[in-house]
């Protein structure tokens, strides 16, 4: 049985009756269906029903989340009932304020050609066994293959009238290959999420077939190294894990505040001022947009039922906007920019990334290049580390090669490190492409219970001065 909006508008009417000063109702209906393979031999398959109503309730300047996977009366009047005995005893030092009301109306779909729902299982195994046999092609020794296919249907109602419909459809591939390389193995770690039809699914097969190559390149590799100081261009894929991990999450308003300190880390923009403090180069804007169709973190509407927009963290060069829900919104006094996001129905929506990227600039790739006279050209990398205010950071190179006198040349540099701080590496750079591209999609995990959410994030290429190598 399917969760209903009358269920939804009969707990926020029994929290107003017993004194909520909001209630807000999320509902969703969903199908999930899952296939794991291992090295093309199919180890688990199922069908699951997501289905529940996650309510938040604001009482007193207290609030609290609960959630209900039994679509009846007498489940949904248990939770307020809970709801409101949370948010009534929490009875926080600094009272919980969500600003101005807001009553969105409106209906929103991920833009699609070909239902998921419309897919049959034999369809879904016959593309992931052509993408096993493209891997096997290239020789990859071991292939860990894990595939999700989504449709959902989301309401999002409020005590102060907003009512959202969304219709919200998802694929998911995850791989990660290893193969036998000159000197050891290597790894790789594929990622083809994104918000789409099955339409999406058609590019797959190539996507994949250069990953595989990629892998297979970097594992036939010598060990050639670098020391010292050089220069840097790094590619999209780097951009996007640089503005994810250096901006994206330190950019977050309840890490700079400290609520998320226990549980994913703190920010270190809690010691600098908005639109003053300098943490980059003129060349280095960084922002976030939610509204690009076909990405993880395609939305047009927040759960908050807030309209997304574009929000600029850093503009050139300098900590501009924080990322912000209504309660934040509040404690900034910026008001919110439509950051909230959850993963379920039974988690709180808080405040989440969805595309982050850098800004285009005025460079082409080839004046970037052609300004290094000794340095690496970093197209991908294989493994990162940042502590936890998001400060001290560091990159290690996958597929990378030796830039001698503005020119690329074939020899790869094996696993180069870049290691330094936010500022630091925001500071190194000089120059930006013209290009733009989400070459980063990921799931994003925050919180406690934890909740991941797709993500994406990229940019074009830049340019880095004077990196000392760890």
């Amino acid at each position: 049985m399917s969760f209903s909006k009358d269920l939804a508008e009969y707990g926020i009417s029994l929290a107003q009756e017993n004194g909520a000063n909001y209630a807000e109702a999320r509902v969703v209906n969903g199908k999930k269906i899952i296939y794991f393979l291992q090295n093309g031999e199919l180890i688990s398959g199922s069908e699951l029903k997501t289905q529940g109503i996650g309510f938040r309730v604001l009482k007193n300047g207290g609030l609290s989340f609960v959630s209900v996977d039994e679509p009846t009366k007498k489940a949904v009047k248990q939770a307020i009932s809970a709801g409101l005995k949370m948010a009534n005893s929490s009875n926080p030092k600094e009272k919980i304020d969500f600003g101005e009301p807001v009553s969105n109306k409106a209906k929103w779909a991920v833009p699609i050609k070909e239902k998921i729902t419309n897919i049959d299982s034999d369809t879904m195994l016959e593309l992931l066994s052509q993408m096993d046999k493209v891997a096997e092609n290239h020789n990859i020794s071991s292939r860990a293959n894990f595939f999700e296919a989504h449709s959902t249907q989301k309401t999002i109602l409020t005590s102060e009238g907003t009512n959202i419909e969304a219709e919200l459809s998802m694929l998911k591939f995850f791989s990660i290959i290893t193969a036998k390389g000159l000197l050891d193995s290597e790894q790789r770690w594929v990622d083809l999420t994104r918000s789409t039809g099955w339409e999406g699914t058609k590019t797959w097969i190539d996507e994949y077939n250069d990953q595989c190559a990629q892998l297979e390149k970097v594992a036939a590799q010598e060990d050639y190294r670098l020391n010292g100081k050089v220069d840097f261009v790094v590619g999209p894929e780097v951009v996007g894990i640089i503005c994810h991990e250096n901006a994206g999450h330190p950019s977050e308003g309840d890490r700079i505040m400290g609520r998320e300190g226990a549980q994913a880390g703190e920010s270190f923009w809690r010691d600098l001022e908005l639109g003053k403090s300098r943490v980059g180069s003129e060349h280095v804007t960084v922002l976030e947009d939610p509204t690009f169709p076909g990405t993880g973190g395609y939305y047009e509407y927040d759960d908050e039922g807030v309209k997304a927009r574009e929000r600029t963290l850093i503009r050139e060069g300098i900590i501009h906007e924080p990322l912000l829900n209504r309660e934040f919104g509040v404690k900034f006094g910026l008001g919110t920019n439509g950051s909230a996001r959850s993963s379920d129905y039974n988690r709180e929506p808080i405040i989440r990334m969805a595309n982050t990227y850098m800004k285009p600039g005025d460079f082409t790739i080839e004046e970037l290049i052609e300004g290094v006279k000794h340095g690496i050209y970093m197209l991908s990398f294989t493994e990162w580390n940042i502590d936890d205010r998001r400060y001290q950071s560091k990159y290690v190179g996958f597929e990378c090669y030796l830039i001698e006198n503005g020119e690329i040349s074939d020899t790869m540099v094996r696993r180069p490190i870049m290691e330094l701080t936010s500022i630091g590496l925001f500071s190194s750079i000089d120059g930006v492409s013209k290009d733009l591209d989400f070459d980063f999609p990921g799931i994003c995990g925050k919180s406690d219970p934890s909740q991941g959410v797709p993500v994406y994030a990229g940019g074009g290429y830049l340019r880095m001065r004077d990196i000392r190598l760890g």
